[in-house]
């Protein structure tokens, strides 16, 4: 009971003060404290767990929180979700990083990437992220035949923080052409007609797409299946939104363990009926399959 009040966001106070109101138990804060501490080790063993050879897409992703170190800050905390070569949902680890939201660099991102291939992961045929500094030069250190794409979501929403908000609909339309095109070629040049509508209003937005295009053209190489799962922000975004809401229900950490003890017991929260593994895999299954033609045979050596 104490544990999953505590995954839900409640605080020792709160905790306590449901118990005492709904059973007539009177629990003080050390021993609730006391129990979700014993987390830490379950956590710990959970960090270090073995992982399969090969993952077909792995999102990395970040949840930002306050901690308290000092002063108040916001500290991102970063989320590796990947999809097994059966179609689940295998969330790999939890990682926090600088106050800096980003800026961590491609010496951070070497050290995680290579935490989870010591722990077992040799080879993942895409990793989808949003812009995060030096990621892309880790990825290629470690997994070097790894394909690196830009987050086409966050790219939109990107977008929009430099528009204003009346013009948000047209931009998002002019745009469309642009990452649904059927070859790089072609968004270059739906590219170079939005750069000519909007690029003299809006010159931040085409800086942002020209900086993102390395990362962003990648996944036009490919099946409209794996174009499918790369421009849908399921796969990460119910996974955030439940860390979000124990996030949002604390306020802000004592300490960074505490955010990381909070945003565990989330995770671990998720899906307890099962219904949600069994809508992954179904939703997976095509795009699967068009992994498995695109990549030669890659994604197979993960089911030996």
């Amino acid at each position: 009971m104490v544990i999953s009040l505590a995954a839900k966001g409640l605080t020792t106070g709160e905790i306590c003060a449901h118990l005492a109101e709904v059973y007539g138990a009177e629990v003080s804060r050390q021993t609730i404290s006391t129990i979700t501490d014993k987390v830490i080790e379950g956590m710990t063993e959970w960090q270090n767990r073995p992982l399969d050879p090969v993952y077909p897409v792995l999102f990395i992703d970040a949840i930002h929180v306050k901690i308290r170190d000092g002063q108040v800050a916001n500290r991102p905390i970063y989320v590796a979700l990947a999809v097994t070569c059966e179609g689940r949902r295998d969330i790999l680890g939890l990682w926090a990083g600088d106050s800096n939201s980003g800026g961590e660099g491609a010496k951070y991102w070497l050290h995680v990437l290579t935490e989870l291939k010591n722990r077992g992961v040799a080879d993942v045929l895409m990793v989808v992220c949003d812009g995060l500094t030096g990621l892309p030069d880790a990825i290629g250190t470690v997994w070097p035949a790894t394909v690196t794409q830009t987050c086409i979501v966050h790219l939109l929403r990107n977008s929009f923080r430099y528009a204003g908000r009346q013009h948000w609909d047209a931009i998002a339309k002019a745009l469309k052409p642009v990452y649904t095109a059927p070859t790089e070629a072609a968004a270059k040049e739906r590219f170079a007609e939005f750069a000519e509508t909007w690029g003299a209003r809006y010159p931040a937005i085409i800086r942002l797409w020209d900086n993102a295009w390395a990362e962003f053209v990648p996944f036009l190489a490919f099946d409209p299946e794996i174009r499918r799962v790369i421009c849908s922000t399921n796969a990460i975004e119910s996974v955030n939104a439940r860390i979000r809401r124990a996030v949002k229900a604390r306020g802000h950490f004592p300490t960074e363990q505490g955010a990381l003890k909070c945003v565990y017991l989330a995770v671990m929260s998720l899906d307890p009926t099962g219904a949600g593994r069994k809508r992954w895999m179904m939703r997976w299954k095509p795009a699967l399959n068009a992994f498995e033609i695109a990549f030669d045979g890659r994604l197979a050596a993960g089911r030996k």
